[in-house]
């Protein structure tokens, strides 16, 4: 029988104002039915375009070219616009990263599936909503007659994601395309999505997934290609290929993996060759009077919800305390009324000795500078009329003179590994991880106590999040920075974290450093956290749950 997807010699470029890019160079791969192939790389490596190259969505200006493109038999090469909707949901569906952008904000998520079942004329009219309903229960959606009576922005992450899911299987298309359908997701949510995407498999279902997530790739994936610059560097079964990479940049990625073994190593310089990792600058003395932060039974409701239940905890100078839960188990709420953005219904803050919650924002001001957020999603903090020079100049301290902004806006830039080229660059034609560091230049600038980073690394490739990891963990050791990291990547947390706090229903229920915590967990939630993990085994490194 033929492979359900043959792509040969797949070439992808796009035009732009200074000549042409090549996006994907001479790609070539098989999917066969029922089986999971997973693309791997960097940001720009060509995975996601790979994929849409498939069911024509490549994007505006995208010239593309293959000796062969098939799906189910079918050459795909000549086809039109009308053609390509009759491949899209019937021949191949597709699941993106967001979900809430994917889906339409307008529509109940019912009249999203229902389009797919009449476009592709897969029951009659009669039968429609109980066709949706049966799709929502299939995806394991809670109350699908209900759910499907709502709008995308109703849901959680999780249900929209699997709401999304519902909609890629309705025209019963025999290849699922899946490009990053975990990420930013808890942990707990990402288990589901991943046991929902087997249970397609186990029913025929081809899978073609787009993923940084290596983790991800080892629970579900066959086969794994390894893009680079847009071309295949290595291909393979996956437990060959995780544990006995043969291309350096293969094992450049799987050394940038976070984990209990990489603390105290740099993940950016681990050696691709798989010795050691270079040692990270030692962590300052913390003092026990030298604290930066001090919150006292903080709660927060709105209305008889209780969001924040009575949390306490400090953050001494130097030192790293991770925050990890569920979606809504209140970690971002902690933050905002840490970071005096949001104001508590009960309990105290004092940062830097001072009074910091409950106080008018003129009160705060002098210390404003010294507690900086990096958040998960830069671009929204950006001005976009600002160019990345302006974004970062703004949060330069007044002690620096207007006649020596600019050459220190080009060291700020060069310690977070960005060229001073992008200086009259927005950030709009940055790469996310390009963000991300523009978002940390912009927060170190002042030399800030405290820096609360909310998933600020969750949407980023394995070797992004590496550079990043290793730029934060510099700072706490030469600046004495603190920081308090929310994540839900619980191997990211026990790589950079001393202490951690584990949130559930708006409370603490375990906190503890962070090696005794993820080793010996004594809460049952905690114990479901780290078992919902997916794990990473590769050459030198022992399976463990809580990488």
């Amino acid at each position: 029988m033929s492979a359900l997807v043959t792509v040969e010699d797949l070439r992808v470029d796009f035009d732009t104002p200074t000549g042409p890019v090549a996006a994907v160079r001479g790609v070539s791969f098989t999917v066969e039915r029922g089986e999971c192939v997973a693309v791997v790389g960097e940001s720009g490596s060509g995975k996601s375009v790979t994929a849409r190259a498939l069911v024509g969505l490549a994007g505006p200006g995208a010239r593309v070219r293959a000796g062969r493109l098939e799906l189910a038999g079918q050459d795909v090469r000549g086809h039109r616009p009308r053609d390509w909707r009759r491949v899209r949901g019937r021949l191949a569906g597709l699941v993106l990263q967001d979900a809430l952008v994917s889906l339409d904000p307008l529509r109940t998520v019912g009249a999203e599936i229902g389009e797919v079942l009449s476009t592709h004329e897969i029951v009659s009219r009669r039968e429609r909503a109980g066709r949706v309903t049966h799709l929502l229960d299939q995806v394991h959606l809670p109350e699908p007659e209900r759910r499907a009576r709502q709008y995308p922005h109703q849901l959680s992450g999780g249900l929209r994601q699997r709401a999304l899911i519902a909609s890629a299987i309705a025209g019963e298309p025999a290849l699922l395309i899946a490009d990053e359908p975990t990420t930013a997701l808890d942990v707990t949510v990402q288990a589901q999505i991943l046991r929902l995407l087997a249970e397609r498999r186990a029913a025929g279902v081809s899978l073609l997934l787009i993923s940084h997530d290596l983790a991800v790739v080892a629970q579900i994936a066959d086969r794994v290609l390894v893009l680079r610059d847009g071309r295949i560097v290595e291909q393979g079964p996956t437990h060959r290929l995780l544990r006995a990479p043969e291309h350096p940049y293969t094992r450049q990625l799987l050394a940038a993996v976070p984990s209990a073994t990489s603390r105290g190593r740099r993940l950016a310089g681990a050696s691709p060759a798989g010795g050691a990792r270079t040692a990270l600058p030692a962590r300052p003395e913390v003092r026990a009077d030298d604290t930066v932060l001090d919150a006292d039974s903080l709660t927060k409701r709105y209305g008889e919800h209780t969001v924040v239940r009575d949390v306490s905890f400090t953050i001494a100078r130097g030192e790293t305390l991770g925050l990890v839960g569920e979606s809504g188990s209140g970690k971002s709420t902690v933050a905002r009324i840490v970071a005096g953005l949001l104001d508590a219904d009960a309990g105290t803050v004092t940062f830097e000795q001072t009074p910091w919650a409950g106080v008018p924002e003129r009160a705060r001001y002098p210390l404003r500078r010294t507690l900086q957020l990096i958040s998960q999603d830069p671009l929204s903090s950006f001005d976009p009329r600002y160019s990345v020079g302006r974004v970062v100049a703004e949060n330069v301290g007044p002690d620096v003179g207007r006649a020596d902004r600019r050459d220190h806006v080009v060291d700020l830039l060069r310690r977070v590994g960005l060229s001073p080229d992008l200086l009259d660059r927005h950030p709009r034609q940055l790469s996310g991880g390009q963000r991300q560091r523009v978002a940390i230049a912009r927060a170190i600038a002042p030399r800030p106590s405290l820096i609360i980073c909310d998933e600020p690394v969750s949407a980023l490739d394995v070797s992004v999040q590496a550079q990043v990891l290793d730029l934060l963990a510099e700072l706490r050791a030469t600046d004495g920075t603190a920081l308090l990291f929310i994540s839900h990547d619980l191997g990211v947390v026990h790589h950079l974290s001393d202490r951690v706090l584990v949130m559930h229903e708006g409370a603490v229920v375990e906190q503890g450093p962070v090696g005794d915590v993820f080793t010996y967990p004594r809460h049952d939630y905690t114990r479901s956290l780290l078992n919902a993990l997916p794990t990473l085994v590769t050459a030198g490194r022992p399976e463990e749950r809580h990488q």
